[in-house]
């Protein structure tokens, strides 16, 4: 028997949503469907479908046809790493890619619409533009022929359209006339993210166009660009979205906002009174790590895992009740350079995608981790009897470092359900006769920590996480920099590079970044004091731009004004080692007195030749300056 009951049941937010880049990989109109089912399974509603980029155009537009017979082909370099891929050379045949045809785009859309999925397509402007100039260089402000994008490598490449160009809007007008014929969303998203502003410099009509139109910068130049984008959409009463980098320059009058650089884009938005949808990079970049990278598939970085995304809150608390109105929701978003197949996609969304979908349907009281995580592994079931691809869990341990009243200690954690956590601080391997986690770890001398999860008297960690701790002189002393470090790489905050902990191999995670400049970092050590040895962590990892110093220069100083040099250790890594490496500059000289440290890390002014940006600045990442 059933008893009686009525259930009342409806969405927090209006925009659910699941994004696919089919740009940089091409995905078939079949694996289109299967990725639209399990948005409607799981109570999305909204799939923003990437069909433009620097490597792909994936639409047909019947006006434009070289988009397709040009744009949406390339010499396949598959084999090779993304970033690490050789340009195409003349007289080589471009034998991978694809498009949709507007026959089969109308009916992905009808097959959308009767599981209540509406598609937001997105075409890329006025950067990410390169497969649209290889077909037609006229767009670009060097109007010079170049070949279709292979990967990352973006050496003399390209990109951008040239908004000082009338016929560029011309274009632009004919595709989305064509794009919102075939799509019938309210939203049109026109992209508008990281546009290298350098051609338009020196662009003779776009230095024209900033002139006539009274534009006091390329921002602003952007900022018109857009503003003209959003009367092409808005003539078709269409509505614009795009992404973050929309608001420099000033953001068009009813331009809606989604916000990935973090949330501080749809804070601003939401602020100013526009629409927003969430979508930072951490934690709904479904293309970042979901478990151990030493277990899984290769991912474009970060470290993005089922309960970061479940404890994930859409409405900033920086937002009162009224501009918390504005947001209309959130999504994650599959971006497709290191996926190339369909079962990677699906192993990538799922079931990350299942934990966005409670947080975009429930309030936020009922929410529990705990019984998400006992309810998921019924759905675990349900995937392995369909035969779908899809993440069994992060084994990874979570080494959360903490510290109170003066006392750094290690909190230790698993996702793993009924999972275990083994321990050492020697620096050995963990194994179910090392320590069990039950309490926090106190770090009270300088020792490497690792530790596994165990389920069922099993290790499941492929390897175990590991966190190297300095006990020092300068621990929890002030820092003051020469240059300010990037809010988007600022570890735990301004004084991290004196909080006793190592960082790893995970970019951001412990690591302080600058881009372009020198790193130069003072200590006030408080009072007069014994030094004999200055050491700096730093990182390398090549294909996100980040290079080792030239060389790192240690001083001493009683009054913080008179400063003499005790080292000096210059750079053995080469800037062409392109996996992770991590690198102590030690200086060790006789014991001074001091009270005052600072140190000075040479960055490298330009990437190397053929790196991805080439001549571009380099980014510096430093972890700790220990004292001794």
């Amino acid at each position: 028997l059933v008893p009686i009951m009525r259930v009342k049941d409806y969405p927090r937010f209006a925009w659910r949503g699941m994004h696919l880049d089919v740009s940089r990989h091409f995905f078939s109109p079949e694996l289109v469907k299967q990725y639209i089912d399990l948005l409607a399974a799981y109570k999305m509603n909204t799939f923003h479908w990437h069909l433009s980029d620097d490597q792909g155009w994936r639409i047909e537009i019947k006006n434009y046809p070289k988009l397709t017979s040009v744009g949406a082909w390339r010499v396949d370099q598959n084999d090779k790493v993304w970033g690490d891929r050789p340009q195409a050379k003349e007289g080589e045949k471009p034998t991978y890619g694809g498009y949709y045809t507007q026959e089969q785009i109308k009916e992905i859309v009808r097959y959308a619409a009767a599981r209540s999925i509406t598609i937001v397509p997105e075409l890329d402007v006025p950067g990410h533009s390169a497969a649209a100039i290889a077909a037609y260089p006229s767009l670009s402000c060097a109007q010079k022929p170049q070949l279709p994008m292979t990967g990352g490598n973006y050496t003399g490449v390209s990109s951008n359209l040239c908004p000082g160009n009338d016929s560029v809007y011309t274009f632009l007008q004919t595709v989305y006339a064509e794009l919102m014929a075939l799509f019938p969303s309210p939203y049109i998203h026109v992209g508008g993210d990281e546009v290298d502003k350098t051609a338009w410099k020196q662009c003779l009509k776009c230095q024209a166009r900033m002139k006539k139109e009274g534009l006091k910068n390329e921002e602003e130049l952007q900022s018109y660009f857009i503003r003209r984008m959003e009367k092409i959409i808005n003539a078709k009463g269409r509505k614009m979205i795009g992404w973050d980098e929309i608001l420099e320059g000033g953001l068009a009058p009813s331009a809606t906002v989604m916000s990935w650089r973090g949330e501080a884009g749809g804070i601003e938005a939401a602020k100013m009174g526009h629409n927003v949808v969430m979508t930072p990079g951490n934690p709904v970049y479904f293309d970042h790590y979901q478990g151990d990278p030493a277990s899984e598939p290769v991912a474009f970085g970060g470290f993005n895992t089922l309960k970061s995304v479940y404890k994930y809150e859409p409405i900033p608390k920086e937002l009162t009740a009224k501009e918390a109105g504005y947001v209309l929701g959130a999504q994650a978003n599959l971006w497709a350079e290191f996926i190339t197949t369909p079962s990677h996609v699906l192993y990538m969304v799922l079931p990350r995608m299942l934990a966005l979908s409670e947080v975009v349907w429930s309030p936020k009281e009922v929410r529990n981790w705990e019984g998400f995580n006992e309810r998921l592994q019924a759905h675990f079931k349900t995937f392995e009897q369909k035969g779908l691809p899809h993440s069994k869990g992060n084994f990874k341990v979570e080494i959360k470092p903490v510290s109170q009243a003066g006392q750094l200690s290690a909190q230790l954690s698993t996702e793993a359900y009924k999972g275990e956590v083994y321990y050492t601080t020697d620096g050995s391997q963990p194994t179910t006769l090392s320590n069990h986690y039950t309490v926090p770890v106190p770090v009270t001398a300088t020792m490497d920590l690792k530790a596994v999860t165990v389920v069922n008297g099993k290790v499941m960690s492929a390897l175990p996480s590991k966190q190297s701790f300095a006990v020092h002189k300068a621990i929890g002393r002030s820092v003051a920099y020469t240059h300010p470090i990037s809010r988007y790489y600022m570890a735990d905050g301004p004084n991290s590079l004196t909080d006793g902990i190592k960082g790893t191999e995970a970019v951001g995670k412990y690591w302080h970044g600058i881009s372009g400049k020198d790193l130069v970092a003072t200590i006030d050590l408080g009072s007069e004091t014994s030094v004999q040895q200055i050491t700096l962590g730093c990182l390398q990892a090549y294909r996100d731009w980040i290079m080792m110093p030239q060389w790192v220069q240690f001083e001493l100083s009683m009054d913080g004004k008179n400063f003499t040099e005790v080292g000096r250790v210059t750079n053995n890594i080469p800037v062409t080692e392109v996996s992770s490496v991590m690198k102590d500059f030690v200086a060790g000289f006789p014991e001074q007195k001091a009270r005052y440290v600072r140190v000075t890390a040479k960055v490298l002014e330009a990437l190397p030749k053929g790196h991805s940006g080439e001549g571009k600045p380099a980014w510096l990442f430093a972890d700790e300056i220990v004292v001794k």
